[in-house]
């Protein structure tokens, strides 16, 4: 691609060292040419949302997902549930709508 790489960060070496690389030698170098194209000067970009998608060896769910958004929506808005600055109208849904979908991903206000 004739595109010059001279550093590529701790980070990113060791995010790649612990990726279990499911599609082995081929996903690797699909991520490496992709992120030689995507870097705009010397350093290697790799998009580490990329590889931090796996979680434990695992792929993350929608469920997962979902329950790490809920909860930090609920830590920016203080655990307030309702209410115009509240969770439930960042999330845009009713308090009990909000209240369910808690209870249904094990969310609770910590002590």
């Amino acid at each position: 691609m004739k595109r010059r790489i001279e550093v590529i960060p701790e980070e990113t070496l060791d995010a790649m060292r612990l990726y279990p690389w499911p599609g082995n030698v081929r996903e690797l170098a699909n991520l490496v040419e992709r992120s030689v194209i995507l870097s705009p000067g010397p350093c290697l970009a790799v998009p580490l949302e990329y590889l931090a998608r796996q979680q434990n060896g695992r792929a993350s769910t929608l469920r997962g997902i979902e329950r790490a958004h809920v909860a930090r929506v609920l830590e920016e808005s203080n655990w307030r549930l309702g209410g115009p600055r509240g969770a439930a109208a960042r999330l845009g849904m009713k308090r009990t709508t909000l209240q369910s979908l808690m209870k249904r991903l094990a969310i609770s206000r910590p002590l």
